[in-house]
């Protein structure tokens, strides 16, 4: 017998959150950063490449998977796993953010979304329960409720029809969803940065019942201090019992933010994205490795890090890749970045099982006040 997805919420220090999301491909260690991998691959990356780094889940993208290859041939392949050669958890979302943000022609009714697709310009339509289907086939672990994300800003009588509207279709999700063992629906509380709404949102949500909840609707243009005002209230008004995600999300000083007001799983692109541009995250704030200060630096990007880019190679070494246009520079800087980012994770994981994350991230806000160390 297939056994259920699970949550169990290990130790607390303040609102910040240690737990474990047990699946039946091995153990989610939260709080957990997710590496994109949009269209079954985590860019410039081999998967046991991304497993050496730390990290126990990654995310697929719906909308792009749907595109090319279609889920219907990643089925008749063996599922996203096989396909993808990731044995880990994989989460899906819904494609609901991908039609915002990069369909041409969206037509939003009642039943779903019509688009064109922006590779072909060939004709889809999105609904909750065609999203479920697709989500099936890809066999991912987690999947979400397929939602509609507006554009901030919006004014409140858009947010709210559109809050409600993915209400109705969370709950054609889970009926659509059905019973699946070894597989988990989360909820996505939307709202906007309307305290009213995410209140309604999250008694909808619970009323349904999901087996994890999202904080959705932010990281879309609304600035962190905006972001962290919701993140203050919005993760109690979901079940306690609950894995809590918020999606899209997002630079360190973003991460740490929201772990300390109660979030355990998060995504973004930024690291991968960053490393294809030179840019680096370290402890010290980020490296721009484009410029021309690195060019003669013979010492490592960051000497306390386990990652091939920093073990093996200087900082010249790095820029002048980039600055060649070599491929192994995007390779090696989203591995650094990537294993960052896992790190930030592990370090906040043990501060939390400590009872010292306030300390640990007083010590993180300043590390990275010091800047980048001083060139030679």
């Amino acid at each position: 017998m297939t056994k259920r997805v699970s949550f169990e919420c290990l130790a607390t220090d303040g609102a910040a959150r240690l737990g474990r999301i047990d699946t039946p491909r091995g153990a989610i260690r939260t709080p957990a950063f997710m590496p994109v991998g949009t269209a079954a691959t985590v860019k410039a990356m081999r998967p046991e490449s991304v497993a050496a780094t730390g990290a126990d889940i990654l995310l697929g993208n719906t909308y792009h998977l749907m595109l090319r290859p279609t889920a219907e041939r990643i089925a008749r392949l063996g599922g996203l796993h096989r396909f993808m050669n990731w044995e880990r958890p994989i989460l899906t979302d819904s494609g609901g953010f991908q039609v915002m943000s990069l369909a041409e022609l969206r037509k939003l009714t009642e039943r779903g979304v019509t688009f064109k697709s922006h590779i072909d310009g060939s004709r889809h339509e999105l609904t909750p329960e065609r999203s479920m289907e697709i989500q099936r086939l890809l066999g991912s672990d987690i999947v979400m409720c397929f939602d509609e994300c507006p554009a901030l800003p919006a004014d409140r009588t858009r947010i709210a029809e559109s809050m409600q509207l993915s209400m109705r279709w969370a709950a054609r999700s889970r009926e659509a969803f059905g019973d699946r063992p070894g597989h988990a629906l989360f909820g996505i509380q939307q709202g906007g940065l309307e305290r009213d709404l995410r209140a309604e949102s999250a008694e909808a949500l619970r009323e349904i019942g999901f087996d994890g909840y999202a904080v959705g609707g932010l990281a879309v243009g609304e600035g962190q201090a905006a972001m962290f005002g919701v993140l203050d209230y919005a993760p109690a008004m979901l079940p306690a019992d609950k894995p809590r995600y918020l999606m899209g999300v997002g630079k360190p000083d973003d991460i740490v933010g929201a772990v300390k007001r109660g979030i355990d799983m998060m995504d973004c692109v930024l690291p991968t994205r960053s490393g294809r541009t030179a840019q680096a995250f370290t402890p010290r704030g980020a490296v721009n490795l484009k410029n021309a200060r690195h060019q003669d630096d013979p010492r490592p990007l960051d000497e306390d890090c386990a990652c091939p880019a920093c073990r093996s190679y200087s900082r010249a070494y790095l820029h002048h890749l980039f600055r060649s246009g070599e491929i192994l520079s995007a390779m090696l800087l989203t591995w650094h970045n990537l294993q960052y980012y896992q790190d930030l994770m592990a370090g906040m994981r043990a501060a939390i099982a400590e009872g010292r994350f306030a300390a640990w991230e007083a010590a993180f806000h300043a590390r990275r006040a010091e800047g980048d160390i001083p060139p030679l």
